[in-house]
Protein backbone atom coordinates (compact mmCIF):
# COMPACT_ATOMS: atom_id res chain seq x y z
CA UNK A 1 0.00 0.00 0.00
CA UNK A 2 2.77 2.46 0.62
CA UNK A 3 4.58 2.12 -2.62
CA UNK A 4 1.25 2.66 -4.61
CA UNK A 5 0.24 5.88 -2.32
CA UNK A 6 3.43 7.00 -3.21
CA UNK A 7 3.22 6.43 -6.90
CA UNK A 8 -0.11 7.75 -6.63
CA UNK A 9 1.06 11.13 -4.61
CA UNK A 10 4.21 11.90 -7.24
CA UNK A 11 4.14 14.00 -10.43
CA UNK A 12 5.29 12.39 -13.58
CA UNK A 13 8.57 14.27 -13.37
CA UNK A 14 9.73 12.82 -10.24
CA UNK A 15 8.41 9.47 -11.18
CA UNK A 16 10.08 9.30 -14.53
CA UNK A 17 13.64 10.40 -12.51
CA UNK A 18 13.21 7.42 -10.48
CA UNK A 19 12.59 5.08 -13.11
CA UNK A 20 15.88 6.78 -14.77
CA UNK A 21 17.55 5.63 -11.81
CA UNK A 22 16.25 2.48 -10.79
CA UNK A 23 16.76 1.95 -14.27
CA UNK A 24 20.71 3.29 -14.28
CA UNK A 25 20.83 0.95 -10.61
CA UNK A 26 19.86 -1.92 -12.52
CA UNK A 27 22.03 -1.27 -15.53
CA UNK A 28 25.07 -0.67 -13.23
CA UNK A 29 24.79 -3.99 -11.38
CA UNK A 30 24.49 -6.05 -14.72
CA UNK A 31 27.55 -4.64 -15.53
CA UNK A 32 29.31 -5.04 -12.45
CA UNK A 33 28.16 -8.74 -12.09
CA UNK A 34 28.85 -9.60 -15.98
CA UNK A 35 32.86 -7.98 -14.89
CA UNK A 36 32.78 -10.11 -11.81
CA UNK A 37 31.71 -13.31 -13.45
CA UNK A 38 34.53 -12.58 -16.48
CA UNK A 39 37.39 -11.93 -14.12
CA UNK A 40 36.28 -15.06 -12.46
CA UNK A 41 36.13 -16.86 -15.58
CA UNK A 42 39.62 -15.99 -16.46
CA UNK A 43 40.69 -16.66 -12.83
CA UNK A 44 39.69 -20.55 -13.73
CA UNK A 45 41.64 -20.89 -17.21
CA UNK A 46 44.81 -19.06 -15.77
CA UNK A 47 45.06 -20.67 -12.70
CA UNK A 48 47.54 -23.37 -12.41
CA UNK A 49 46.09 -26.95 -12.25
CA UNK A 50 48.63 -27.49 -9.01
CA UNK A 51 49.60 -25.87 -5.50
CA UNK A 52 52.73 -24.26 -5.15
CA UNK A 53 54.88 -25.48 -1.98
CA UNK A 54 58.62 -24.73 -1.62
CA UNK A 55 61.35 -27.63 -0.73
CA UNK A 56 63.52 -26.44 2.41
CA UNK A 57 66.20 -27.95 0.08
CA UNK A 58 65.98 -24.95 -1.95
CA UNK A 59 67.78 -23.08 1.00
CA UNK A 60 70.06 -25.56 2.24
CA UNK A 61 73.19 -23.00 1.61
CA UNK A 62 71.51 -20.10 3.33
CA UNK A 63 71.03 -22.18 6.18
CA UNK A 64 74.31 -24.12 6.69
CA UNK A 65 76.88 -21.59 4.77
CA UNK A 66 75.15 -18.14 5.68
CA UNK A 67 73.43 -19.29 9.11
CA UNK A 68 69.93 -18.30 7.83
CA UNK A 69 67.80 -19.74 10.84
CA UNK A 70 65.95 -22.64 9.56
CA UNK A 71 62.51 -21.64 11.59
CA UNK A 72 62.37 -18.45 9.19
CA UNK A 73 61.22 -20.84 6.13
CA UNK A 74 57.67 -20.29 6.44
CA UNK A 75 58.28 -16.66 6.57
CA UNK A 76 60.41 -16.73 3.62
CA UNK A 77 57.98 -19.07 1.41
CA UNK A 78 55.46 -16.61 2.45
CA UNK A 79 57.00 -13.60 0.61
CA UNK A 80 58.56 -15.82 -2.25
CA UNK A 81 54.36 -16.58 -3.61
CA UNK A 82 54.64 -20.07 -1.79
CA UNK A 83 51.21 -21.48 -0.06
CA UNK A 84 53.02 -25.12 0.82
CA UNK A 85 55.83 -25.81 3.17
CA UNK A 86 58.19 -29.07 2.18
CA UNK A 87 60.67 -29.56 5.48
CA UNK A 88 64.06 -30.94 5.47
CA UNK A 89 64.58 -33.14 8.58
CA UNK A 90 68.43 -32.67 8.57
CA UNK A 91 68.10 -28.81 8.06
CA UNK A 92 67.40 -28.59 11.98
CA UNK A 93 70.50 -30.69 13.09
CA UNK A 94 72.52 -30.20 15.25
CA UNK A 95 69.91 -28.88 17.01
CA UNK A 96 68.03 -32.40 16.63
CA UNK A 97 70.78 -34.38 16.54
CA UNK A 98 72.72 -33.63 19.31
CA UNK A 99 69.86 -34.26 21.46
CA UNK A 100 69.31 -37.72 19.76
CA UNK A 101 65.90 -36.61 18.53
CA UNK A 102 64.71 -37.18 22.33
CA UNK A 103 60.65 -36.48 22.93
CA UNK A 104 61.95 -32.65 23.92
CA UNK A 105 63.59 -31.89 21.15
CA UNK A 106 60.82 -33.12 18.28
CA UNK A 107 58.49 -31.69 20.47
CA UNK A 108 60.18 -28.19 20.23
CA UNK A 109 60.56 -28.91 16.77
CA UNK A 110 57.10 -28.77 15.99
CA UNK A 111 55.85 -26.28 18.24
CA UNK A 112 58.28 -23.64 16.29
CA UNK A 113 57.61 -24.99 13.07
CA UNK A 114 53.50 -24.82 13.66
CA UNK A 115 53.94 -21.34 15.35
CA UNK A 116 55.82 -20.26 11.97
CA UNK A 117 53.57 -21.74 9.88
CA UNK A 118 50.63 -20.14 11.70
CA UNK A 119 51.91 -17.10 12.12
CA UNK A 120 52.51 -16.24 8.14
CA UNK A 121 49.34 -18.43 7.15
CA UNK A 122 51.47 -21.31 5.00
CA UNK A 123 50.49 -24.94 4.87
CA UNK A 124 52.58 -27.83 6.29
CA UNK A 125 52.86 -30.06 3.37
CA UNK A 126 55.84 -33.03 4.54
CA UNK A 127 58.65 -33.22 5.84
CA UNK A 128 61.61 -34.70 4.24
CA UNK A 129 63.58 -37.18 6.10
CA UNK A 130 67.31 -38.43 5.56
CA UNK A 131 69.88 -39.47 8.01
CA UNK A 132 67.64 -41.96 10.03
CA UNK A 133 68.83 -45.15 8.55
CA UNK A 134 68.28 -47.65 5.42
CA UNK A 135 64.85 -48.96 4.83
CA UNK A 136 66.02 -51.32 1.91
CA UNK A 137 69.14 -52.49 3.61
CA UNK A 138 69.52 -56.78 3.66
CA UNK A 139 69.75 -56.85 7.55
CA UNK A 140 66.40 -57.36 9.06
CA UNK A 141 67.24 -55.81 12.54
CA UNK A 142 69.05 -52.86 10.96
CA UNK A 143 65.71 -52.65 8.66
CA UNK A 144 63.88 -52.48 11.71
CA UNK A 145 65.96 -49.90 14.01
CA UNK A 146 65.40 -48.00 10.85
CA UNK A 147 62.13 -48.43 10.77
CA UNK A 148 61.85 -47.35 14.39
CA UNK A 149 63.70 -44.25 14.13
CA UNK A 150 61.25 -43.22 11.26
CA UNK A 151 58.07 -43.33 13.88
CA UNK A 152 59.01 -39.90 15.29
CA UNK A 153 58.72 -38.66 11.76
CA UNK A 154 55.59 -39.58 11.08
CA UNK A 155 54.69 -38.51 14.77
CA UNK A 156 56.09 -35.00 13.84
CA UNK A 157 54.32 -35.26 10.12
CA UNK A 158 51.11 -35.97 12.37
CA UNK A 159 50.85 -32.66 14.63
CA UNK A 160 51.67 -30.49 12.05
CA UNK A 161 49.07 -31.38 10.04
CA UNK A 162 51.46 -32.44 7.00
CA UNK A 163 50.00 -35.13 4.50
CA UNK A 164 53.21 -37.04 4.48
CA UNK A 165 56.67 -37.95 5.23
CA UNK A 166 59.35 -38.59 2.49
CA UNK A 167 61.53 -41.15 3.13
CA UNK A 168 64.63 -42.74 0.75
CA UNK A 169 64.63 -46.47 0.10
CA UNK A 170 68.62 -47.21 0.51
CA UNK A 171 69.92 -50.80 0.88
CA UNK A 172 71.29 -53.33 -1.41
CA UNK A 173 72.40 -52.99 -5.18
CA UNK A 174 70.89 -56.43 -6.44
CA UNK A 175 67.29 -55.84 -7.53
CA UNK A 176 65.82 -58.92 -5.92
CA UNK A 177 67.50 -58.31 -2.43
CA UNK A 178 66.58 -54.73 -3.45
CA UNK A 179 62.72 -55.10 -3.79
CA UNK A 180 62.10 -57.93 -0.95
CA UNK A 181 63.95 -55.54 1.63
CA UNK A 182 62.07 -52.32 0.20
CA UNK A 183 58.94 -53.92 0.46
CA UNK A 184 59.42 -55.25 4.06
CA UNK A 185 60.71 -52.06 5.41
CA UNK A 186 58.00 -50.05 3.49
CA UNK A 187 54.86 -51.90 4.61
CA UNK A 188 56.19 -52.25 7.74
CA UNK A 189 56.43 -48.02 8.20
CA UNK A 190 53.32 -47.53 6.44
CA UNK A 191 51.28 -49.68 8.28
CA UNK A 192 52.29 -47.52 11.04
CA UNK A 193 52.12 -44.77 9.69
CA UNK A 194 48.28 -45.10 8.53
CA UNK A 195 47.39 -45.17 12.36
CA UNK A 196 48.35 -41.42 12.10
CA UNK A 197 46.80 -40.67 8.79
CA UNK A 198 50.06 -39.72 7.08
CA UNK A 199 51.31 -40.52 3.89
CA UNK A 200 55.04 -42.39 3.44
CA UNK A 201 56.62 -41.59 0.09
CA UNK A 202 59.51 -42.75 -1.48
CA UNK A 203 61.57 -40.09 -3.63
CA UNK A 204 63.64 -41.70 -6.06
CA UNK A 205 67.26 -40.47 -4.55
CA UNK A 206 69.73 -42.53 -5.83
CA UNK A 207 70.45 -46.18 -5.82
CA UNK A 208 67.83 -48.55 -7.20
CA UNK A 209 65.16 -45.96 -6.08
CA UNK A 210 66.08 -44.60 -9.16
CA UNK A 211 64.93 -47.40 -11.35
CA UNK A 212 61.48 -46.16 -12.76
CA UNK A 213 60.68 -49.87 -12.91
CA UNK A 214 61.95 -51.31 -10.01
CA UNK A 215 60.36 -48.68 -8.04
CA UNK A 216 56.88 -49.03 -9.64
CA UNK A 217 57.19 -52.49 -8.65
CA UNK A 218 57.88 -51.85 -5.26
CA UNK A 219 54.45 -49.60 -4.77
CA UNK A 220 52.50 -52.38 -6.74
CA UNK A 221 53.96 -55.06 -4.45
CA UNK A 222 53.08 -52.94 -0.89
CA UNK A 223 49.71 -52.50 -2.04
CA UNK A 224 49.05 -49.79 0.90
CA UNK A 225 46.87 -46.64 0.16
CA UNK A 226 48.89 -44.63 2.40
CA UNK A 227 52.43 -45.59 0.72
CA UNK A 228 53.24 -43.75 -2.55
CA UNK A 229 55.89 -42.13 -4.60
CA UNK A 230 57.49 -38.24 -4.94
CA UNK A 231 58.70 -38.17 -8.39
CA UNK A 232 61.37 -35.66 -8.90
CA UNK A 233 62.18 -34.49 -12.33
CA UNK A 234 65.90 -34.84 -12.02
CA UNK A 235 66.72 -37.43 -9.31
CA UNK A 236 67.56 -40.61 -11.75
CA UNK A 237 71.31 -40.99 -11.01
CA UNK A 238 71.53 -44.58 -10.05
CA UNK A 239 75.53 -45.01 -9.46
CA UNK A 240 78.10 -42.26 -9.10
CA UNK A 241 81.84 -41.70 -9.73
CA UNK A 242 84.34 -40.94 -7.09
CA UNK A 243 83.78 -37.07 -7.87
CA UNK A 244 80.66 -37.62 -7.71
CA UNK A 245 79.63 -37.20 -11.60
CA UNK A 246 76.62 -39.84 -12.60
CA UNK A 247 77.66 -43.33 -14.03
CA UNK A 248 74.50 -44.74 -14.63
CA UNK A 249 71.15 -42.55 -15.08
CA UNK A 250 67.68 -43.99 -15.66
CA UNK A 251 66.03 -42.11 -18.31
CA UNK A 252 63.86 -39.06 -16.53
CA UNK A 253 61.08 -38.87 -18.35
CA UNK A 254 60.46 -42.79 -18.48
CA UNK A 255 60.98 -42.88 -14.82
CA UNK A 256 58.44 -39.57 -14.04
CA UNK A 257 56.26 -41.37 -16.16
CA UNK A 258 55.98 -44.73 -14.09
CA UNK A 259 56.12 -43.29 -10.83
CA UNK A 260 53.29 -40.66 -11.43
CA UNK A 261 50.67 -43.66 -11.03
CA UNK A 262 51.07 -43.66 -7.20
CA UNK A 263 52.23 -40.16 -6.36
CA UNK A 264 51.30 -38.24 -3.69
CA UNK A 265 53.50 -35.44 -4.35
CA UNK A 266 55.96 -33.87 -6.93
CA UNK A 267 59.50 -32.27 -7.19
CA UNK A 268 60.01 -29.48 -9.67
CA UNK A 269 63.87 -30.20 -9.60
CA UNK A 270 66.08 -27.21 -11.34
CA UNK A 271 69.54 -26.36 -11.38
CA UNK A 272 70.48 -23.88 -14.01
CA UNK A 273 68.80 -21.74 -16.81
CA UNK A 274 69.37 -20.52 -20.19
CA UNK A 275 68.77 -17.03 -21.49
CA UNK A 276 65.03 -17.89 -22.34
CA UNK A 277 64.31 -19.04 -18.12
CA UNK A 278 64.07 -22.75 -19.75
CA UNK A 279 65.57 -25.32 -16.98
CA UNK A 280 69.04 -26.65 -19.13
CA UNK A 281 68.47 -30.23 -18.61
CA UNK A 282 65.10 -30.39 -18.11
CA UNK A 283 62.31 -30.42 -20.48
CA UNK A 284 59.45 -29.23 -18.01
CA UNK A 285 56.95 -28.91 -20.97
CA UNK A 286 56.60 -32.42 -21.01
CA UNK A 287 57.39 -33.06 -17.46
CA UNK A 288 54.84 -31.17 -16.63
CA UNK A 289 52.14 -32.14 -19.13
CA UNK A 290 53.19 -35.92 -17.84
CA UNK A 291 52.04 -34.74 -14.21
CA UNK A 292 48.85 -33.44 -15.57
CA UNK A 293 47.71 -36.08 -17.38
CA UNK A 294 48.22 -38.43 -14.32
CA UNK A 295 45.66 -35.92 -12.94
CA UNK A 296 47.65 -34.72 -10.40
CA UNK A 297 46.41 -31.62 -8.88
CA UNK A 298 48.10 -31.60 -5.22
CA UNK A 299 51.05 -29.44 -4.50
CA UNK A 300 54.22 -29.59 -6.52
CA UNK A 301 57.45 -28.17 -4.96
CA UNK A 302 60.26 -25.85 -6.08
CA UNK A 303 63.58 -27.87 -4.85
CA UNK A 304 66.41 -25.44 -6.53
CA UNK A 305 69.87 -27.22 -6.28
CA UNK A 306 72.35 -25.27 -8.77
CA UNK A 307 75.11 -22.90 -8.48
CA UNK A 308 75.35 -20.23 -10.93
CA UNK A 309 72.08 -17.97 -9.29
CA UNK A 310 72.08 -17.55 -5.54
CA UNK A 311 69.39 -19.40 -3.83
CA UNK A 312 66.29 -16.82 -3.11
CA UNK A 313 66.87 -16.20 -7.94
CA UNK A 314 67.20 -19.96 -8.41
CA UNK A 315 63.54 -20.48 -6.29
CA UNK A 316 62.23 -17.94 -8.43
CA UNK A 317 63.18 -18.50 -11.66
CA UNK A 318 61.70 -22.35 -11.37
CA UNK A 319 58.37 -20.70 -10.12
CA UNK A 320 58.22 -18.58 -12.56
CA UNK A 321 58.91 -21.54 -15.39
CA UNK A 322 56.27 -23.45 -13.59
CA UNK A 323 53.63 -21.32 -13.96
CA UNK A 324 54.96 -20.08 -17.19
CA UNK A 325 54.72 -24.24 -18.50
CA UNK A 326 51.22 -24.18 -16.51
CA UNK A 327 49.90 -21.42 -18.80
CA UNK A 328 50.88 -23.27 -21.87
CA UNK A 329 49.32 -26.42 -20.77
CA UNK A 330 45.94 -24.73 -20.29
Amino acid sequence: MKRRNFIRNSSQAGFAVSLLGMYACKENKKTETTSTEAASSVEKVTAPFFQLSLAQWSIHKMIREDGVDPYTFAEKAKNWGFTGLEYVSQLYNPELSDANYSDEAMAAFVEKSNTEAKKHGMENVLIMIDGQGNLAVNDEAERNETVEKHKKWVDAAAAMGCHAIRVNLNGSMVPEEWQASAIDGLTKLSTYAKTKNINVLVENHGGLSSNGALHAAVMKAVDLDNCGTLPDFGNFCITRNEDWTCNLEYDKYKGVAELMPYAKAVSAKSNDFDDEGNAIGIDYVKMMQMVKDAGYTGFIGVEYEGSILNEEAGIKATKDLMLKVAKELS
